[in-house]
């Protein structure tokens, strides 16, 4: 190793250009690794379907009989398709410019869902399975010299495979009861990319709190080269943290980065991100290949540490009480896809401005953008992987493999504090009886802790438990009085995890016992608040009539989880309306049920508040406008209107012992 120093400030510049900076978008659609020859190829693409599957490579597609908006699904309204028929197999094609002029293009896609095969210039260049994780090629050798090129993408998806992760996507035509539309081809960015011949491919952040630390990954792909180093420069604001230098070796380093541990408390905590304070380390790394600079990208990454003490989720080495809200992330007319990067945005400020401090991504691997809206802004975020409904091989190992992808791409991510495999038995339905099942839950937690061991793993979230570092329960017992009771001060923790059976479940399996995990009610909730015409097809665990007896029923609910001293934290049902499922605290375009101050009251455990009248009146007003259908005539110009952060209730930080 080569560690220099600032003492090579001079001979290696580190500082991006005016101009480099000006070409890095704000939207880039991998926020920490950005470079700036990026092109993206959102848009109208040429479109069909092949529901007989007949269609085998480019040259067999007779006609491009529709258009489509990439990157919206073909399911979904502003694609401009809006079939949400049963289609196993869809075609896009576009065309674009670009050329290499001496470097090389990669393509990127952010996911298609099923299965994807690609085609450049009708050259075959890559299969891709998996409907949630991206991927890329080098499609440098295939380009037209004249620069006109032609992409190509069959995606196949079976609307009626159960042993594939899909989520919440319905396998029935209708979507019944907690599923939803589904979701078929390309619903993230594709994108072009120019990098040099070598170049910086992929990097890895891993804050080590105790030793003061930052590791850090790096790997270069292309012509490798001889003498090849990796210039590595922090800083948080005007202050230079690291300025340091790394030889590669065999296209690849891993480092402990030691910054100076400033050590008492006060002078620590200016440097740690939370959600109080989101503190971000911007990171710039260049590749120097004899002597010469080659590639250079711009990163961040956070100083921060989750880990379980006993019976606490701690964060930067206190407890911290979890306040979060389930989160589906769908919208109405695009489905799994957001309608834009400021949608993203706003959704991690209206969940803090409700007094959350995180989201359970529910079923869904989210866009990078949100994880990089909930780095910048400080949100927590549980991720979950998408279930599978059937047990077999091919269904593990689909399983092990997406996930594995899943946790390559995010674990840089500083907002990301637990991994969550598995759901209510989704997938392994036979946890008590068949051992298969469970060692597949345990192999799963075990290959989660192998490859992130820095963050809390939940084995199967809601009930059966086997290999878990927090014992998560559900339950959705409406009736505030009646969760006191189960969970209150005189009940005995044996009692609860022998003769308690939320949802019919029994919450730890035989030969697993609680071991002194935090426990945590991580679905609860689920009270449902409709306009008038619209509740009877809608549905949720309970009903309120009206915006007034629903915000008193969340009131007290969430006053009497806030009060329950064995919990380490909670997640409430959830965040938004979700079609038919209609138990959101925001319908599904995002206006509130009642006023945010008062969710956000009840969310901390305030009750109904001492402004308590003021707020009825205006939850008053909002209910005669919901009967009145007074709703926002277009997201589009919602979003398109800055949306400053807002001064944030505390959310959560409180030390509760």
């Amino acid at each position: 190793m080569k560690s220099f120093g600032k003492c090579l400030e001079d001979e290696y510049p580190c500082d991006l250009t005016p101009h480099l900076q000006s070409q890095v978008s704000s939207a880039y659609p991998r926020p920490q690794l950005q470079r700036s020859q990026w092109t993206s190829l959102d848009g109208t693409w040429k479109f069909t379907y092949n529901d007989d599957g007949r269609y085998a490579r480019p040259s067999d597609v007779t006609a491009w009989d529709q258009n489509i908006e990439v990157p919206f699904a073909p399911e979904s309204i502003r694609s401009g398709i809006h079939d949400q028929g049963f289609h196993p197999n869809c075609w896009y094609e576009r065309e674009f410019e670009a050329s290499a002029e001496g470097n090389r293009v990669l393509l990127h896609f952010g996911a298609v869902d099923y299965r994807a095969r690609v085609w450049v210039n009708g050259q075959f260049m890559v299969d891709h399975e998996g409907g949630h994780t991206p991927f890329s090629m080098d499609i440098t050798s295939v380009l037209r010299p004249d620069g006109k090129q032609t992409v190509t993408l069959w995606a196949e998806d079976d609307p009626h495979d159960l042993a594939k992760p899909r989520g919440k996507q319905d396998w029935q035509l209708e979507p019944h009861s907690i599923w939803y539309p589904r979701t078929s081809g390309i619903w993230q960015t594709v994108w072009l990319e120019k990098v040099p011949t070598t170049y910086i491919d992929r990097i890895k952040w891993t804050p080590h709190f105790e030793r003061w630390e930052i590791g850090f990954e790096g790997f270069v792909s292309g012509d490798l080269q001889k003498e090849m180093h990796l210039k590595v420069r922090l800083t948080v604001g005007h202050q230079l943290l690291v300025n340091d230098m790394y030889e590669v070796l065999n296209g690849e380093i891993h480092r402990r980065i030691a910054l100076s541990d400033p050590g008492i408390d006060d002078y620590r905590n200016e440097l740690l991100w939370s959600p109080e304070k989101p503190t971000l380390i911007d990171a710039q790394i260049q590749l120097w290949c004899q002597g010469q600079l080659v590639d250079e990208v711009t990163s961040y990454t956070a100083m921060r540490t989750v880990n379980v003490q006993r019976d606490r989720f701690m964060l930067n080495g206190h407890p911290y009480y979890l306040r979060l809200v389930l989160d589906q992330g769908y919208w109405e007319d695009t489905l799994m896809t957001a309608p834009s990067d400021d949608a993203l945005r706003r959704d991690v400020e209206l969940v803090k401005q409700m007094g959350f401090n995180g989201v359970r991504k529910h079923q869904k691997i989210e866009d990078p953008r949100f994880l990089y809206w909930a780095d910048v802004l400080g949100l927590l975020v549980w991720e979950e992987m998408p279930s599978a409904y059937r047990f077999s091989p091919k269904a593990v190992e689909r399983l092990t493999k997406e996930w594995t992808e899943v946790i390559e791409r995010d674990a840089s991510h500083p907002c990301i504090v637990v991994w969550v495999p598995f759901n209510e038995s989704w997938g392994v339905p036979d946890l008590t009886a068949t051992p298969a099942h469970r060692h597949c839950v345990q192999a799963l937690y075990h290959l989660t802790k192998t490859l992130d061991p820095t963050r809390p793993v939940i084995g199967n979230d809601g009930w059966e438990s086997t290999a878990t570092d927090i014992l998560a329960i559900h339950d959705y017992d409406t009736q505030s009085h009646s969760l006191a009771k189960r969970y209150g001060p005189e009940v005995k923790l044996a009692d609860l995890f022998d003769r308690q059976r939320p949802g019919g479940r029994v919450l730890t399996l035989d030969g697993y016992p609680h071991q002194g995990q935090p426990i945590m009610l991580t679905e609860f909730g689920g009270i449902a608040c409709t306009k008038p015409d619209e509740q009877n097809h809608t549905w949720g665990y309970a009903r309120s009539d009206n915006a007034l007896e629903f915000q008193r029923q969340y009131a007290a609910l969430l006053k009497t989880v806030n009060q329950v001293e064995i919990f380490s934290g909670f997640c409430y049902t959830q965040l938004t309306d979700t079609f038919q499922e209609a138990n959101g605290l925001l319908y599904i375009d995002r206006t509130p049920k009642f006023p945010i101050g008062a969710i956000a009251s009840a969310t901390l455990g305030r009750g109904m508040g001492e402004d308590a009248p003021s707020m009825l009146q205006e939850s008053a007003k909002i209910a005669q406008a919901n009967i009145e259908h007074a709703f926002s005539d277009s997201l589009e110009a919602r979003w398109a209107q800055p949306h400053p952060v807002q001064p944030v209730p505390h959310c959560g930080g409180n030390n509760r012992t």
